[in-house]
């Protein structure tokens, strides 16, 4: 693929915590989320050109577990709603096919089932000058 564009690809790692007394107990749902997309993403053809990164916290606390594809001049989506267990290949196939596409544009019809119903927003890409 021929695609210069620097993309990434955030988890949420305090989506789906329990809290005890202000601290956070065990794994959260975001990082088993985040530790079985790098695991599959071991054997993904993007796995270089699309670097998987852990974020603090990403705001839809209640809408967890929460994914987000963003690249230089292409539309950024933040995805929700995602289980852990069953949303790990439809993450990677929906980012490969958010990396195809020059805009970034990723109409409802294309996006895997999981991703279908968990879109939180679409963000329109920065005008580079």
């Amino acid at each position: 693929m021929d695609n210069t564009t620097a993309h990434s690809l955030f988890v949420c790692t305090t989506c789906a915590s329990v809290w005890q007394d202000g601290k956070r107990i065990g794994e959260s749902g975001g990082q088993k989320l985040l530790h079985q997309l790098q695991e599959l993403a071991q054997d993904w053809e993007l796995r270089e050109e699309f670097p998987i990164q852990a974020v603090e916290c990403m705001s839809a606390c209640n809408r967890s577990c929460v994914v987000a594809f963003a690249a230089e001049g292409k539309m950024t989506y933040l995805f929700g709603d995602l289980a852990v267990d069953d949303s790990i290949s439809a993450v990677l196939e929906c980012a490969t096919k958010y990396y195809k596409k020059p805009d970034g544009l990723l109409p409802w019809s294309e996006r895997p089932e999981p991703l279908k119903k968990g879109i939180l927003a679409k963000i329109p890409s920065l005008s580079l000058k």
